[in-house]
């Protein structure tokens, strides 16, 4: 075990107050979208009134995410239509995307929620479901107090680059590979 010594000096002072921050969550461990629903959380107990519009997942699942967000007032769009291993129709999947990103954008430019999470929107726009340029346009000409939250694997360097903040999550072992099943209470 390396073992360090404490840090007795605080990190530097400053820093620019900023009305809005965009993050990206990427990379092939756990925890991209459950970070995402965590700042959701402080965004809430902040009096801020966020919005989630997932890309992928069914409206069919039973999340607890989006039990828990709905309790706390929280807009929530589920417009995907599952894993694409799963579906009898991509192109229906892809039309599926293209709106869910439509409606996306109309929450965006609203600018009715200070928080905007657009969940696992990175799958589509590798997919050329969704134009990069026009997500990172929506992005760059948002309202001034909206930030946004991307989540979801090998996230566009088209994104990154606009990313105030990126963090990647690096799986370096997930139950899923041991043959064990999504977990209630821990995947969804």
């Amino acid at each position: 075990m390396n073992k360090s010594t404490p840090p007795t000096q605080p990190p530097p002072k400053g820093g620019r107050p900023v009305e809005s921050l965009v993050l990206v969550h990427t990379g092939d461990g756990k925890g991209k979208s459950t970070a995402a629903f965590g700042m959701m959380v402080r965004a809430v107990g902040h009096g801020w009134k966020p919005a989630v519009i997932q890309f992928i997942k069914s409206a069919a699942w039973q999340t607890g995410e989006e039990k828990a967000a709905r309790i706390l007032g929280v807009e929530w769009w589920t417009l995907g239509d599952g894993f694409t291993w799963d579906s009898s129709d991509l192109e229906r999947s892809e039309q599926l995307a293209a709106a869910a990103w439509g409606a996306a954008a109309e929450i965006i430019a609203s600018g009715e929620n200070e928080l905007v999470i657009l969940d696992e929107i990175t799958y589509p726009i590798n997919w050329g479901w969704i134009d990069v340029s026009d997500v990172v346009s929506a992005i760059m000409e948002r309202p001034a107090r909206v930030s946004i939250v991307i989540t979801g694997r090998d996230a566009p360097d088209e994104l990154v680059a606009i990313a105030d903040t990126v963090t990647e999550m690096r799986n370096i072992r997930h139950a899923f590979d041991s043959g064990f099943a999504a977990k209630k209470g821990i995947d969804y």
